[in-house]
């Protein structure tokens, strides 16, 4: 039987907090689970946080911006690699890791006040590194730890958490070679497992009401690997 847990009780996260003791002591772990942690919770934890008061835009973050607060959009051209599509205040575009999404990651809900930005982590696979040795180190149990945050998708409508970050799990499970019942091989079959773990987790995450983490017990998820090998390769992307 497959569970998903919230992780709840957790104060607001600020800079330097143990995200990692905060989560043991409220979480029952058992080896082989896997702990989704929304984005904005470690990010918080990492200091990844802008004050707009700080910020002077550009030429190029007003233009983007239109009536919106062009501060903003100066963090978004900051975080962002290139800019894949904008239609004004609308930015898509592509982070320093990789991701293609919208406004580079840069958000301004559930932020420490109205004056201020969450950027994403540096490195979130080193995040969820660093958060999976730390809960071994406190509870023993040898769990996978996936960082979260909502994507919005090409030709579909709303938000799914995906998988930015993770470790101790295996972001895909390839069938490729493999054969149906009915026979039939299976040529470019790859399911995406740590997105169907961030997706599952979001169901209980509360982005309201201040639930940045849960608990996924049932699922074999253990491996290895980095949540860049989610990200479509340039040469087979068709879109960009």
């Amino acid at each position: 039987m497959i569970s998903v847990s919230p992780v709840e009780g957790l104060p607001e996260i600020g800079e330097g907090d143990d995200l990692a003791a905060l989560i043991a002591e409220r979480a029952d772990l058992a080896d082989g689970d896997v702990l989704v942690v929304a984005q904005k919770a470690v990010s918080k934890a990492e200091g990844r946080v802008v004050w707009l008061a700080d910020v002077e835009p550009s030429e190029r973050a007003r233009e983007l911006a239109g009536r919106e607060d062009a501060r903003r959009h100066e963090v978004i051209l900051r975080e962002s690699s290139r800019i894949v599509r904008s239609r004004p205040p609308l930015v898509i575009s592509e982070t320093r890791h990789g991701f293609v999404c919208a406004s580079a990651g840069v958000d301004s809900s559930n932020a420490a006040g109205p004056e201020t930005v969450v950027l994403l982590p540096l490195d979130p696979d080193a995040s969820a590194a660093r958060l999976r040795e730390r809960l071994l180190e406190l509870t023993g149990a040898e769990v996978g730890v996936i960082v979260s945050d909502s994507f919005g998708r090409p030709w579909r409508q709303g938000t799914t958490d995906v998988a930015i970050g993770l470790a101790g799990i295996r972001p895909l499970n390839d069938l490729k070679g493999t054969r149906d019942r009915a026979g039939y091989e299976l040529h470019a079959t790859v399911i995406a497992v740590a997105d169907e773990l961030a997706g599952a987790a979001e169901l209980v995450l509360g982005k309201v009401d201040g639930v940045p983490a849960a608990v996924i017990r049932g699922v074999d998820a253990r491996g290895e690997g980095s949540a860049r090998e989610l990200v479509m390769p340039a040469e087979r992307d068709l879109f960009r």
